[in-house]
């Protein structure tokens, strides 16, 4: 079995409904994003996947959809007020945890035809989540 792993570094901003701690408040983050692929066999030019590739096609999705953007529940109230602001919002049907933003790109991977098996979304320096298929 071979497997590759990128990683990617972005900025975002997020808030948790129904939570009791201080996430309940809008705040940032740094979040590090390491993508994992995996296959069997490796291509013609002994490649599992070309780097570069991931780089076009998820780190370039990454930066435009999910970097320097709130990343909200569709349902936040806030949403209306931020639009209003013309601030860039990315909008989940889940609450912006963690877990939900690593599925989120998992997802995104796995749908652009990347054999993925794991994204691992490091929130901070010390503090990460996984989502493996």
């Amino acid at each position: 079995m071979f497997r590759v792993t990128q990683e990617i570094d972005f900025c975002y901003g997020h808030r948790l409904l129904n939570y009791a701690g201080k996430c309940r408040h809008l705040h940032g983050h740094n979040g590090r994003v390491l993508i994992t692929l995996e296959a069997q066999e490796l291509d013609s030019r002994g490649m599992l996947v070309d780097f570069s590739d991931i780089k076009h096609s998820i780190r370039t999705w990454v930066d435009n959809e999910l970097d320097h953007r709130m990343i909200l529940n569709e349902a936040d109230p806030m949403v209306s007020v931020l639009k209003e602001h013309l601030e860039p919002l990315f909008l989940i049907p889940h609450n912006p945890t963690a877990e939900n933003i690593a599925r989120l790109i998992f997802e995104e991977t796995k749908t652009r035809g990347f054999p993925v098996v794991e994204v691992c979304l490091w929130e901070t320096p010390k503090s990460f989540a996984t989502y493996r298929d």
